[in-house]
């Protein structure tokens, strides 16, 4: 329950900013974890990206603003964050279709979206497949593409990584570089800092990192493994969001903030659908000593 009542915190900052500087460290620092797995975790949970959630939340009070008030609207545009009136048109018009001057006309049709809450609700019971897993630090080695903190550009790169990746040689040739006893491609979304954000397609291997690859180290954690069947993408996306509004309220555990991996065969490396599993690294409150 902690991490909701967190998130929730987070939220109510940001509603308590919408006409002030919205920070989004500070955000993360009241949710307790980075910036990136904030607006990570945010995403999945709620469906919108962080910076669409602000966008729609602003322009929703600067359109009661708008009709409920004779303020010129390039103050309402300053009020709300926007230094320059083709910004505020641009972002109003990306929320509500039409301009900011069109919306000051009675019976004129608008969206509003309110303030999001996160509390636990009875979804029907149906089951995940997981297990606890120990495992000891690993090497993989493959390819990788840059990712960046907007986790909106993010859900456009991934697909598209992997496509690229299926239509080379490049995904068999990685698949080749495979230990003998591991039968597996991994998907990996890896964090270091803002400048340092990868998605690698990768096998665990012990051989040296071939020209034009690079190799990750996945240090020694306890994983939540969680099993899954159907169209990978949004099997994967399903058991993130799961996780978080489901899973880890209710587990003793709380989130690693390590690489999120997904598991894939390697025999049949054209399928977009199947088995898969997702790894997602967890703690106990007080992690306990590694044995």
């Amino acid at each position: 329950m902690e991490w909701l009542r967190q998130i929730s915190k987070a939220i109510d900052y940001i509603e308590n900013n919408l006409t002030g500087e919205i920070s989004y460290d500070e955000a993360a620092k009241i949710a307790c974890c980075s910036t990136y797995y904030f607006q990570r975790m945010f995403s999945y949970i709620s469906d919108v990206t962080l910076s669409d959630y602000i966008r729609r939340r602003r322009m929703t009070q600067a359109a009661f603003d708008i009709q409920s008030s004779k303020t010129k609207i390039i103050d309402i545009g300053t009020k709300y964050g926007y230094a320059s009136p083709t910004s505020f048109n641009r972002a109003f018009q990306s929320v509500h279709g039409i301009s900011p001057t069109a919306a000051r006309a009675e019976g004129t049709l608008l969206q509003s979206y309110p303030p999001i809450s996160f509390k636990i609700a009875v979804t029907g019971g149906e089951s995940m497949r997981y297990r606890i897993e120990k495992k000891e630090a690993f090497r993989v080695v493959g390819a990788r593409t840059t990712l960046q903190e907007d986790m909106g550009e993010n859900q456009k790169t991934v697909p598209k990584f992997w496509n690229k990746m299926l239509g080379s040689t490049m995904l068999s040739e990685i698949c080749k570089l495979a230990n003998p006893s591991k039968n597996n491609i991994f998907g990996i979304t890896a964090y270091t800092n803002p400048e340092n954000i990868y998605y690698y397609i990768a096998t665990e291997t012990d051989i040296p990192i071939p020209h034009g690859m690079y190799e990750l180290e996945i240090p020694q954690a306890t994983w939540v493994i969680f099993e899954c069947n159907g169209y990978f993408k949004e099997s994967v996306q399903t058991i993130f969001k799961r996780f978080i509004m489901e899973w880890i309220p209710f587990s003793g555990y709380t989130y690693a903030e390590l690489p999120d991996i997904e598991v894939y065969p390697i025999d049949d490396q054209q399928s977009k659908s199947g088995y898969a599993e997702v790894w997602i690294a967890v703690k106990k409150e007080k992690e306990e000593e590694w044995e």
